[in-house]
């Protein structure tokens, strides 16, 4: 059963919005998908906030890659000049 994980996220004040999104397509999104996620978006949610929602083709897959998702996060701060704010996950129980 399909799984999705929800994170939310605010960059620094002062850091250019545009700039750490390009280090995000550029490096978050490609190593998601290379853990197994089936497809990741980038909602823009505010000046300073967005929303990740990644789709994994199941729950197992995504529990694989919780290691290394956790270790890329601890890094982000530093690297990307964002903090997250909030984490949903789950399995799809109904969808249109």
């Amino acid at each position: 059963m399909t799984c999705i994980t929800i994170t939310t996220w605010e960059i620094s004040d002062g850091t250019n919005y545009d700039v750490a999104l390009q280090n995000i397509r550029d490096k978050r999104m490609p190593a998601l998908k290379e853990l197994g996620a089936s497809r990741v978006c980038i909602i823009r949610t505010s000046d300073r906030t967005s929303a990740a929602i990644t789709e994994w083709p199941d729950t197992a897959t995504r529990d694989a890659a919780d290691h290394a998702i956790e270790a890329v996060r601890s890094k982000i701060h530093a690297e990307d000049f964002s903090r997250m704010t909030g984490e949903m996950r789950g399995q799809v129980v109904a969808e249109l």
